[in-house]
């Protein structure tokens, strides 16, 4: 009688202790990503190096291809298509999991430095849905890319290693705080207040500067990188927080971290398709992308055209049409959503909301209210992934993104089903979503890699 009524099970009430080590060792992989990968383009760094150390060359468009190979496409250095190519023509169409690696940051204004009071302060312009005030007061760290007026690019790290300073915002002492408590909190975090606090030590070598510290800076800045600060109009610089991934609990059963949303289904979808072996039938596709924070925007984003260019050049090597290929491909957008917590309760709708340990969630919808936004997989789809998983031992469950009128919230689904590929969202459930520091589970993460693993393996 139980098999008539739908119900999960937590993970680890019936997991094996070999199960329980192979969790924790892939979670153990993942913290070394995370602790890597702060943005798109570190993200996509390690895939790359990742992905040559098993086997994968870069695709030249145009060059023929033979089942099994092994190819990525760079876009940019800020998205990575993979693909192992399949025994099957690409009319056939393919398996693609596609997540992205972009997360909720801020980003470095393009005219930033300035002194004030001899303190000098660089200006920001947050990414994606941030809560302001919750990056005020942490450690964080500066990322990113300079390209100096000679056309020379720059890679930049401040904050990473353990002997390099760290940076902060700052907020106000309580003794002094009353005004700013009686307000909203989107009024009490202004967006232009989120100014990174860069140094206080004046370089007295010329008595005709007037902002010292501005300048002590940049002298510092130049000696290091080579740069002026004209550069900064030709630059990429991103501000993230400066924590390490580490486990979480006294169980050590959660991972926290910055950049869960998405990284986390990023490296598994990564992983699977790097660490499958042999050929498979439809040929398997892992997308990288940008800007998913911002609407897919962009040449490195979902809605990019490089994706076409990508799967165009692979079909019309096998005198497939583009069209014909997608028209019979299947798509798991492999990105977060919420999982329940108990202290915020009234903005779920418990019955149908992902449960944290009970493996990855699917969900057929996401959008705002009306479901705005969406993709809405049919009935079909979801159907073939209950198929697929309950042959390959995945464990799974269904999520929805909050209450009917709580909000929501989109993902790439929606772009890759324009380009009419059956596509649903699979991922991981996470905890103080688009937060500095994010929790998810690692039976959910192991569970996301085991899915997109057996998406690739299917027909």
């Amino acid at each position: 009688m139980s098999d008539l009524l739908y119900s999960t099970k937590n993970i680890y009430e019936t997991a094996s202790p070999e199960l329980i080590s192979l969790m924790s060792d892939y979670a153990e992989g993942y913290k070394a990503f995370l602790n890597t990968a702060k943005t798109e383009r570190e993200s996509v760094e390690y895939a790359v190096g990742y992905a040559k150390a098993r086997g994968f060359r870069e695709y030249v468009t145009g060059e023929k291809v033979q089942p099994g190979d092994k190819i990525y496409f760079n876009n940019r250095g800020k998205a990575i298509y993979l693909a192992i190519i399949g025994s099957l023509s690409l009319r056939e169409g393919c398996n693609v999991a596609a997540a992205h690696v972009d997360a909720p940051r801020l980003d470095l204004k393009s005219n930033p430095l300035y002194e004030d009071n001899e303190i000098a302060y660089l200006r920001t312009h947050y990414y994606g849905g941030v809560k302001k005030y919750q990056w005020h007061t942490i450690p964080l760290e500066l990322r990113g890319v300079i390209i100096r007026g000679d056309g020379e690019k720059v890679q930049v790290s401040i904050g990473s290693d353990p002997a390099d300073p760290r940076f902060v915002i700052t907020d106000i002492l309580p003794h002094l705080g009353e005004k700013q408590s009686a307000k909203t909190v989107r009024d009490a975090f202004p967006g232009e207040d989120l100014k990174i606090l860069f140094g206080t030590r004046p370089d007295c070598a010329d008595d005709k500067e007037k902002n010292k510290v501005k300048y002590g800076i940049m002298k510092l800045l130049n000696e290091k990188y080579g740069v002026t600060e004209a550069d900064f109009l030709s630059a990429e610089l991103e501000i993230v927080p400066a924590h390490e991934a580490r486990d979480v609990g006294l169980d050590r059963s959660l991972v926290g971290g910055y950049g869960h949303d998405d990284r986390a289904c990023g490296y598994a979808a990564l992983t699977a398709i790097c660490n499958f072996e042999g050929t498979p039938a439809r040929t398997a596709v892992t997308m990288l992308v940008d800007k998913e924070e911002i609407g897919s925007e962009g040449t490195a984003g979902m809605q990019s055209r490089a994706f076409e260019r990508f799967m165009g050049a692979l079909s019309r090597s096998q005198g497939v049409s583009l069209d014909d290929c997608f028209a019979e491909s299947f798509c798991v957008s492999n990105d977060v959503c919420n999982a329940f917590d108990p202290n915020f309760a009234e903005v779920s709708d418990k019955q149908n909301n992902a449960l944290l340990n009970h493996g990855v969630s699917f969900m057929k919808y996401t959008g705002s209210r009306g479901k705005s936004g969406s993709n809405d997989a049919n009935a079909e789809t979801v159907a073939t992934l209950r198929r697929i998983f309950a042959a390959n031992e995945v464990a799974w469950q269904m999520g929805e993104l909050g209450k009917v009128d709580a909000g929501g919230g989109g993902t790439v689904a929606l772009y890759m089903a324009k380009r009419n590929i059956e596509t649903i969202d699979a991922g991981v459930p996470v905890l103080s979503m688009h937060s500095p520091w994010e929790l998810i589970s690692k039976a959910d993460l192991y569970m996301t890699y085991r899915s997109i693993a057996a998406v690739f393996k299917d027909r």
